[in-house]
């Protein structure tokens, strides 16, 4: 094993351990990569538990989501990932999670994006510096023809170059990041923008 894949295979490893003990990834849900080259990622392979996941529970796919390594099938989710290192280079890691107010905020939210407005913490997201922004996160529809939904995407992140994470109705959320940290710190704000926001619509007189 190179260096560099042992470096972004504990990464992989070590973000899974998180995101499991925070709730974010329960059993075998969610998939996580990370760029090996400017031509193939580091994957989770399809079906494993996130918090337990070792060196043998990752492959490397190329740009087009095919496996490179024999007996090893990559997430079905795949081409989410590839989407995402093809639309930014500067992209090295990718997380999707499967958290409950993720899906729920997801699935109770009637438009087709969700838009968070002074809270000091978006300038957790990259490129972002101050509350007074407005941090825009498109909801797409769920799909199991992943090819069909990456194309609904596609036109979202071509219009959007500042977007940092897009959630999947009642399935979950995308964000990236240059790093894996970076990607995390993502995550975690997210989480918080998504119980604040579920929070603020239950105090909300009906």
């Amino acid at each position: 094993m190179t260096a560099t894949r042992q470096h972004l295979s504990q990464a992989i490893i070590d973000a899974g351990r998180f995101l499991y003990g925070r709730g974010w990834s329960p059993a075998t849900s969610s998939n996580y990569s990370a760029r090996l080259t400017s031509a193939e990622l580091l994957l989770t392979v399809s079906g494993r538990h996130k918090g337990e996941l070792t060196a043998d529970d990752l492959l490397a796919v190329d740009m087009h989501g095919n496996s490179l390594e024999e007996g090893k099938r990559p997430s079905a989710e795949t081409l989410l990932h590839t989407q995402l290192y093809r639309w930014k280079p500067e992209i090295g890691a990718v997380l999707h999670t499967h958290s409950v107010n993720a899906t729920v905020l997801s699935r109770i939210a009637l438009a087709d994006s969700l838009v968070f407005a002074d809270y000091e913490l978006q300038k957790a997201f990259s490129g972002i510096s101050s509350h007074e922004s407005q941090v825009l996160v498109p909801i797409f529809d769920n799909d199991q023809d992943i090819a069909a939904l990456a194309t609904r995407v596609q036109p979202w992140l071509d219009e959007h170059p500042d977007c940092v994470g897009y959630l999947i109705r009642g399935h979950g959320l995308y964000t990236w990041g240059e790093t894996m940290s970076d990607a995390l710190r993502q995550i975690e704000a997210f989480e918080f923008l998504f119980e604040c926001e579920l929070k603020m619509r239950a105090l909300q007189p009906r």
